[in-house]
Order: structure tokens, then C-alpha cells, then sequence
């Protein structure tokens, strides 16, 4: 037999992949829970059960999403058949993946804190929500988890150029991801006059950050 429990997971899971398939078909303007309810076809007052409003469930999704993202930068991490420079390629490659893929997600994922409406009355700072933020705040959560990915990808860097200078390289290496990720979907990032690809700028990057370790 059912258990409510069992069967509020299961319309919560609903709920999440309706929202997601609606956010990758049209961004978020096309996610409002009147839509999303039809889509998982439950009845019109079950997702106000779940999500306090489309933000909340926004951000249910971006928590997920950072999850697997994390889920897969730590196998990488942990392949000891891999090379700290493909382990680092993987790590960019998987991000941009998202990026070519679903760029609506990447740009939940990525855009600027304070956008969302339910982060311009935070309370509390970045850092402070996401060490200190409430069980079962939606922002604290996704914070975390996004947390989680920085600590993995700082690893595999550190792997790379070593401890001291990890977090300086992660940063810029993220950059440049960001960077290549944007131009290729605004379609700036063009072979035929630039003479280069992503996946080639991806490997530059690598390359940079791995001559760094060998010059120190």
C-alpha cells in the first residue's frame, strides 16, 4: 500500500520533471505551476501543496540540477584512470554540455544572485545562508549545492596546479568556461572567422592551467 509520504514523492518528481521539460521548451516564462500541474497531471491545487510559487520551484530545480552536475564532477574527480588534465577537460566539457544542451537551465544555474525575486530579501549573505541557512529554505539549499560543485571542481583543480593556487585558477578557469559557453550560444564563437572551437579553447585552458604547476 501507498504511503501518503510515497505518494506526495511521487507528485513532488510530477511536478519537478513538468517544470523542467516546460523550462527547457520555453525558459522560465514558460514554468507556472497552473501549466506545470497539467503537465504532471495532477489536480490544480497540488502544486501549491509543493512549491510556494514558481520560484520556489525554480530553484527546486537549479538545487537538482546542481546535484548531478556535482554527482558527476566527483566521479570524474575520483577515476584514477583519468589524468588530472582530463579529469579537468571532463569537469569544463560537462558544464558546457549543459550550456549547448539546455541553455535555459545553464543560465538558471549561472545568471547573477539578486535577479530572483526571492533573493532580493535574503536576510542573510551568501556565505552565511548557505552554511547557515534554515533546513528546508529553497535558496539556502540551492546554495549549498552549488557550494558542493565549487568544493569538487576547486579539487580537481588542486589535483592540477596544487593547493595554494586552486581557488585563484578555479575561478579563472570557470570564467573562461562561462565565457566560451556564452559565445558559443550567442553564436559569436564562429570556426569560420575565429579559427577556433569551444572543445579547442576548452583544452587551451587546460594546457594554461597545467604549464602553471610546471613553472612553480
Amino acid at each position: 500500500m501507498v504511503t501518503r509520504a510515497e505518494s506526495a514523492a511521487v507528485t513532488r518528481r510530477a511536478l519537478l520533471d513538468a517544470a523542467s521539460d516546460l523550462l527547457d521548451l520555453g525558459g522560465p516564462e514558460a514554468v507556472t505551476l497552473r501549466e506545470v500541474g497539467a503537465r504532471a497531471g495532477v489536480s490544480r491545487g497540488a502544486p501549491y501543496r509543493h512549491f510556494t510559487g514558481k520560484d520556489s520551484l525554480l530553484t527546486a530545480i537549479a538545487t537538482e540540477s546542481w546535484e548531478r552536475v556535482t554527482d558527476q564532477v566527483h566521479s570524474l574527480r575520483t577515476d584514477t584512470g583519468l589524468s588530472a588534465s582530463d579529469r579537468l577537460r571532463g569537469a569544463l566539457g560537462t558544464l558546457l554540455a549543459i550550456g549547448r544542451d539546455r541553455p535555459h537551465l545553464y543560465d538558471l544555474l549561472f545568471r547573477r544572485p539578486g535577479r530572483r525575486p526571492e533573493d532580493l530579501d535574503a536576510g542573510l549573505d551568501p556565505v552565511r545562508r548557505r552554511l547557515c541557512g534554515p533546513a528546508g529554505d529553497p535558496v539556502a539549499e540551492r546554495m549549498r549545492a552549488a557550494g558542493r560543485f565549487q568544493g569538487e571542481f576547486t579539487a580537481i583543480v588542486a589535483d592540477l596546479v596544487g593547493e595554494q593556487s586552486a581557488r585563484h585558477y578555479g575561478a579563472l578557469l570557470l570564467a573562461g568556461a562561462h565565457g566560451i559557453a556564452d559565445m558559443e550560444l550567442s553564436g559569436h564563437l564562429d570556426p569560420g572567422s575565429l579559427g577556433t572551437t569551444a572543445d579547442e579553447l576548452v583544452d587551451t585552458l587546460v594546457r594554461m592551467a597545467a604549464n602553471a604547476r610546471a613553472a612553480t
